[in-house]
């Protein structure tokens, strides 16, 4: 007696009477349960209602053949194991039918055991292939899992090291939150996957990290500031660049590309290195336009808040000499979504 297993049902299809039951008979002495049809259509019907793990087919019966009754079980029930009979010794047939994903084609007439052996295999090869599917998928998860708290780490790291500004100068913190998801929003418009969107959210808030090497004496002077003083505060962005400089990890990378030309104008005129254009990194671009934005609407030491409206119209001129065309294009039709955001955030304690 052949190894078998009660809770695997199997399904004998086969036009003939005779050698559905005793192929039914056969597999039932090896501890199987079984059930029968006579034709495809009848087959596909009981397998809608009952939980088979093997159907035994015949390949030339009338109305739908066993080769299509294997391709709808492989499309509807992809687990399912099929084994296929057959009274024609056929080599392209068997072909095919193994091609379809048949986990074995018999040869009318047939010993009975090789029948149990088949059913044996067939069976054994779904259960592995189900098994390493799951395992896949369980694998999969884990490393979703692993790479989601990885994610949330970095986060944590890169605003703990954000919010070392914030002692120097609280506008700063609020500052950075608010840009990077303004950033997040631009990503959306600009057709940013999620992954990417959410890198920006982050890097964003590091555009000014460099500011921490800079004197408070000029960091926080009321007023205008001078040649030589703004020269050092223009410092801040190759700071912020050393110090997020030297890492394999994508975030801080861009955290470093944004931090290091988040000044610099599409028309060359920018600093720290006067590029222009396209050399600009894309996530500095959009930082350059979005910080200046959420500086010109909001109270800083050196002047008043200004409003939305005059600030608008102010970089509407600067389009395509500061700011990328397109990018900033995409900054005016998101600008309700942005307000909505800055708004809330100003209802929210601090």
């Amino acid at each position: 007696m052949f190894a078998s297993a009660a809770k695997d049902m199997i399904l004998v299809v086969d036009d003939e009477p005779l050698i559905s039951d005793i192929i039914a008979k056969c597999l039932e002495a090896e501890g199987y349960t079984c059930d029968i049809s006579h034709s495809a259509e009848d087959a596909l019907g009981k397998l809608e209602l009952g939980t088979f793990s093997l159907v035994v087919s015949d390949i030339m019966m009338p109305g739908k053949t066993g080769i299509e009754l294997l391709t709808i079980i492989k499309e509807q029930y992809p687990d399912m194991a099929v084994i296929m009979v057959t009274a024609v010794d056929d080599r392209k047939t068997a072909v095919k039918a193994l091609q379809l994903g048949a986990y074995g084609f018999v040869i009318k007439p047939f010993d009975l055991n090789e029948i149990a052996i088949s059913v044996v295999n067939a069976l054994e090869r779904r259960r592995l292939h189900m098994q390493s599917r799951q395992y896949e998928a369980r694998l999969e998860n884990d490393v979703r899992a692993r790479t989601v708290d990885v994610h949330r780490r970095e986060e944590e790291i890169c605003m703990r090291l954000t919010s070392a500004c914030e002692y120097r100068d609280s506008e700063t913190g609020s500052h950075t939150r608010r840009l990077g998801m303004y950033c997040y929003m631009m990503g959306g418009e600009l057709g940013w996957d999620e992954r990417l969107r959410d890198e920006i959210r982050i890097a964003a808030c590091m555009h000014d990290i460099g500011k921490i090497g800079v004197p408070d004496v000029i960091l926080l002077k009321q007023g205008l500031l001078t040649a030589s003083e703004f020269e050092i505060i223009k410092t801040h962005t190759t700071i912020g660049a050393q110090i997020l400089s030297g890492s394999d990890i994508s975030l801080l990378n861009m955290a470093r590309d944004i931090a290091l030309s988040h000044h610099e104008k599409w028309n060359g005129t920018g600093y720290p290195q006067g590029v222009a254009g396209q050399q600009i990194p894309e996530s500095a671009r959009m930082v350059a336009i979005l910080d200046v934005y959420d500086a010109l609407v909001h109270e800083r030491v050196y002047r008043q808040a200004m409003s939305e409206e005059d600030a608008l119209d102010i970089m509407a001129k600067d389009r395509g000499a500061h700011f990328d065309p397109r990018i900033f294009d995409a900054f005016f039709h998101i600008i309700p979504e942005i307000r909505k955001f800055r708004l809330a955030m100003q209802d929210r304690p601090q």
